[in-house]
């Protein structure tokens, strides 16, 4: 598959298209057809195992790829996991965390006896509505997220309003939570997933399932403020058995920002730590254990320490919904540097893109008796880091097809866009040049579309953009 497949993006620094354009192309390795094992660009999603025995689809990883699958100009199909996944729901309206695709049936483990996963589809079919715009699809889901939540409260919700669940459920298999028996982040997605599910209400004009959904986002955010809030740490921590608050603090007191749970007040505790060398504010943004925890580990140790990218993008995402975008961009930027250092070290050894790395030095972390982790070229994930937020958050482009709008915060005038992006039957191209009258913007589409321009804080417009070519100097606007 030609790279010319894929829209083409314009950045200032050579390395970072670089690795864009490595990854759509390794990106078809991973697609894998469960019947024989082989590479198949109509199969699913997964990390490629050694063996046909090891083919599983997880529900977290089917869920984060779809944020970066839906720029691929439709060369890969980014629903094409969850479809499988909606499939297996069962009359009770379970859907595992994990599936065995060549037997199909779902993986559990005694520490995870219901195989419940992070509730999180409502925010991918969310962001597929805003990047296919089928409005079809939103009622063909509804049904089956709906049945899933009912699932889930009826198996997860306790007498207080909070949801317990295994932390295992929450992926983060080797991080120190002891006794934890109410996991913030399982809670703070119930939350994510309640917006999203009031907002694809709305989406089909039902005010009833709009207004049930809002409901329970309110009782349980504020369940989560009250009950997981430290103002003493300025963090989210994990509840114990008896409700009482556990001391680490991990990754997981970030996703409340997604789910935008804090106050203002509250809001700027939890993101100072994020520039904290003492807790969350390491050299490579972000480690999954706090730095002043006796369990980090500067070689990651899993989850004692590594910084994984789709809990960056998590974090990067929950930044942008209380307006921070110079520090969600500059984290994204640094990210991706450590990143580049992994693939190209400095010492001339053959790198790769890994599953997770260390939070202070450059190259991958490393796990004490165990040679599979991390998982090289594990593209499920690394795509949130190189397109994703290399789109999203260092070109800074926003990008909502039902409301043919396309924002663009430009935090400092450089040479960057995009080309060729669909959006549905429109191609658009969007970059910033500098010419002899000053720095101006180029478009060419095949549509009209609006065009949200903010420039360093400091100016903001909104212009309708006609089809075919045209160009506006930033100065005149």
């Amino acid at each position: 598959m030609s790279k010319k497949d894929f829209p083409k993006i314009h950045f200032y620094d050579q390395d970072f298209v670089d690795i864009y354009d490595k990854t759509w192309n390794w990106l078809s390795s991973s697609w894998i057809n469960p019947k024989n094992g082989e590479v198949d660009v109509d199969g699913y999603f997964i990390h490629p195992a050694s063996e046909q025995s090891h083919l599983i689809l997880d529900q977290a990883e089917s869920i984060f790829s779809t944020f970066f699958l839906v720029y691929s100009n439709k060369n890969f199909a980014a629903e094409k996991n969850l479809d499988y996944l909606y499939s297996k729901q069962e009359e009770n309206g379970a859907i595992h965390w994990k599936y065995d695709l060549v037997s199909g049936a779902p993986v559990v483990d005694s520490e995870n006896p219901e195989g419940v996963g992070l509730p999180l589809f409502a925010w991918a079919e969310f962001n597929l509505y805003h990047k296919l715009a089928n409005k079809r699809r939103i009622k063909e889901v509804v049904p089956v997220l709906q049945k899933y939540m009912e699932w889930i409260d009826a198996n997860f919700k306790t007498e207080s309003g909070l949801y317990k669940a295994p932390a295992i459920a929450c992926g983060m298999e080797n991080s120190p939570r002891a006794n934890c028996a109410y996991p913030v982040d399982f809670n703070a997605c119930m939350a994510i997933n309640a917006l999203n599910m009031s907002v694809l209400g709305d989406i089909l004009n039902d005010k009833e399932m709009s207004f049930q959904y809002k409901r329970m986002y309110f009782g349980l955010k504020t369940r989560i403020n009250t009950y997981m809030w430290n103002a003493e740490t300025g963090f989210y921590h994990d509840l114990a058995e008896d409700e009482t608050q556990l001391p680490h603090k991990t990754i997981a007191g970030f996703w409340p920002l997604l789910a935008e749970i804090p106050n203002a007040e509250k809001s700027d505790a939890l993101i100072a730590h994020l520039s904290n060398p003492a807790t969350f504010g390491t050299e490579h943004p972000f480690p999954t254990l706090s730095a002043d925890s006796p369990e980090f580990s500067e070689n990651g140790e899993g989850y004692r320490g590594s910084v994984y990218p789709a809990l960056n993008f998590m974090v990067i995402k929950g930044l942008e919904k209380y307006q921070r975008y110079d520090l969600a961009r500059e984290c994204a930027i640094r990210h991706l540097y450590f990143i580049l250092e992994g693939l190209q070290p400095a010492d001339g050894s053959k790198g790769d893109l890994y599953e997770a790395y260390k939070p202070n030095t450059e190259g991958f972390a490393t796990k004490e008796g165990d040679e599979n982790f991390p998982r090289k070229r594990c593209m499920v994930t690394i795509g949130l880091s190189t397109i994703a937020l290399m789109i999203e958050n260092v070109i800074g482009l926003s990008i909502s097809l039902p409301r043919k709008t396309v924002d663009w915060i430009i935090p400092n005038l450089e040479i960057m866009g995009i080309e060729k992006l669909s959006l549905k039957r429109n191609l658009i191209t969007i970059l910033s040049h500098k010419t002899s009258r000053g720095w101006g913007i180029q478009m060419e589409s095949e549509k009209l579309y609006y065009f949200t321009i903010n420039i360093l804080d400091q100016k903001k417009k909104t212009l309708p953009i006609p089809s075919g070519k045209c160009s506006m100097l930033i100065d005149k606007l």
